[in-house]
């Protein structure tokens, strides 16, 4: 899916000489806490910390804010802006990604806490009611699933707080479970002050890759990513990158 994670960083001072083309690097992606976050927030997540310490060595500022994933990924798409953060390939293959990964992700069915159902493969999704996030690659196998199943009991739902929404609706029993990462569902559920009555239902697939990612309509996405490389190496080199990623309680997914 769009995005599990371990990872790391903090503040480390980068000699990278690789020319960009613009003074401000734009990054967009919906709310995905704690990859990404809150823009104005002290932690506005360990990828716009990453991205900010490795450009602004670089001699450049960052401008960060968030939109729904798919509006972030056509905007992208299109130049209007630089970059997303926490991507899959499978999100947006057209777009220019780094050697390093940012963190491993893997999704995760989340169902109420009295609910029995259980998934044990694609087969278990008939008899439920499913809700998802417009824009999102979730699994190879479930993707192809859901494209070949137009008809299914599938609920798409768009916009920044699309994740709480669908927490509301499992809890309202309008739907029977929904798809995500389990560090950002935890995150979100102790946010809500849920924790206690939304729990895993089973994995979907094996933990991926996810990346900052950057447009591929723009001359200056190779230089940005150049930099993303040799920055994340001597992040990781440094220590930084786990003082970051120590912040949001995770580890280096390395």
């Amino acid at each position: 899916m769009k995005k599990w994670i371990l990872i790391t960083l903090a503040c480390s001072f980068l000699s990278i000489s690789t020319p960009v083309y613009s003074d401000t690097v734009t990054i967009r992606a919906d709310n995905w806490f704690p990859m990404n976050g809150d823009p104005k927030s002290a932690t506005p997540g360990y990828m716009i910390e990453l991205a900010t310490q490795i450009f602004n060595e670089a001699g450049h500022t960052v401008d960060y804010r968030t939109m729904p994933w798919e509006r972030a990924v056509k905007s992208v798409r299109s130049g209007q802006f630089d970059c997303v953060v926490g991507a899959y390939p499978e999100d947006a293959p057209d777009f220019i990604y780094p050697t390093a990964s940012w963190g491993l992700d893997e999704a995760a069915f989340y169902v109420k806490k009295d609910e029995p159902w259980r998934y044990t493969g694609l087969d278990s999704l008939a008899a439920i009611k499913i809700g998802l996030i417009g824009g999102y690659a979730y699994d190879e196998a479930f993707d192809n699933y859901i494209k070949a199943n137009i008809n299914g009991n599938y609920q798409f739902i768009k916009g920044d707080n699309a994740l709480e929404n669908n927490i509301k609706k499992i809890l309202a029993g309008r739907i029977t479970t929904t798809v995500e990462s389990p560090v950002v569902m935890l995150a979100k559920l102790k946010e809500m002050g849920h924790q206690d009555k939304i729990i895993d239902a089973g994995k979907l697939g094996e933990a991926e890759d996810i990346f900052i990612a950057c447009s591929p309509a723009k001359e200056s996405s190779k230089a940005l990513i150049k930099l993303v490389d040799e920055g994340t190496s001597k992040l990781r080199q440094s220590g930084e990158l786990q003082k970051i990623l120590s912040k949001y309680g995770l580890k280096d997914w390395q």
